[in-house]
């Protein structure tokens, strides 16, 4: 896809960080835009400052509900008529022992990191194949997808999860809808609000979750290394990109591409995991 002029780009978790981002980068290169985000007050006030630049429309989305991901889209076409890029990007964050989260802990990151993606691809691909188009759509992981450090066991495992199904993705659209294609965004340490996302918990995931010396540590590291992260700008430069390349992997920089090298070689040479985080 290398048209962008009129065209429409609906992305989740756009009141912030990289949705934001991918919004603004879209919107200047003269695209209708479509937020969805769960946080009302974050998602007006994006939306109002997003209209200077170009047709922005926000709805309320929990990307867990597979109802609020279709009205997203419903809106969308109501609003500008068809949907060319679709970006799966919310989600969220929970760290500690594995043993000792919650199981809302699991569900929430479960619904929102993996759901949110599988709702986003049962909605918008029927709709770009039909469409018989031009379409693109970017799935959020991280490079937590091709590495796995303790501490944020679930997160590594939702995040593993999207890039498997994306995967796969790409093999069946090339097969059944080569008008659509895919990629998957493996962000390393952006600046974004993820290290906030209890902000966003949906008390239904409120649980039996107490935090631990383990989960303040790793939510402590996560805010510090967001904190002094690279703008979100940039990852949606990366997407802007891949997407006129019609690249499927848009990885991070080199120190977390060799701690996921390590892993790789882990499995390749059928040795136990070693703990190798990214060196800065």
């Amino acid at each position: 896809m290398k048209d962008f002029a009129g065209k429409t780009a609906v992305i989740t978790g756009g009141a912030g960080g990289i949705g934001r981002a991918m919004a603004e980068l879209f919107l200047a290169r003269g695209m209708n835009v479509v937020i969805g985000d769960i946080e009302q007050t974050a998602l007006d006030k994006t939306v109002a400052e997003l209209q200077s630049m170009g047709p922005c429309t926000g709805v309320v989305t929990d990307v867990s509900s597979a109802e609020d991901v279709q009205a997203l889209a419903g809106a969308a076409l109501q609003a500008y008529g068809a949907i060319h890029i679709a970006c799966n990007n919310a989600g969220v964050f929970a760290g500690g022992l594995l043993w000792e989260e919650s199981i809302a802990d699991y569900q929430w990151q479960m619904d929102v990191n993996v759901w949110g993606v599988i709702h986003g691809i049962r909605t918008f691909i029927p709709i770009m194949k039909a469409q018989d188009e031009p379409c693109h759509v970017v799935n959020t992981a991280s490079m937590a997808a091709v590495t796995a450090m303790p501490y944020s066991g679930i997160y590594h495992m939702t995040k593993h999860a999207v890039l498997a199904l994306s995967e796969s993705l790409y093999h069946e659209l090339a097969f059944h809808a080569p008008n659509v294609n895919v990629s998957v965004l493996c962000p390393e340490a952006i600046n974004t609000g993820i290290a906030q996302s209890e902000r966003n918990r949906p008390t239904k995931y409120a649980g039996d979750t107490q935090a631990t010396d383990e989960s303040a540590m790793v939510h402590q590291a996560l805010a510090d290394s967001v904190a002094g992260g690279i703008g979100p700008e940039v990852m949606a430069q990366r997407v802007y990109e891949a997407i006129v390349e019609q690249r499927f992997y848009i990885l991070s920089d080199e120190a977390w591409r060799a701690s996921a090298n390590v892993r790789l070689d882990d499995v390749r040479q059928g040795r136990n995991p070693t703990f190798a985080p990214p060196i800065q």
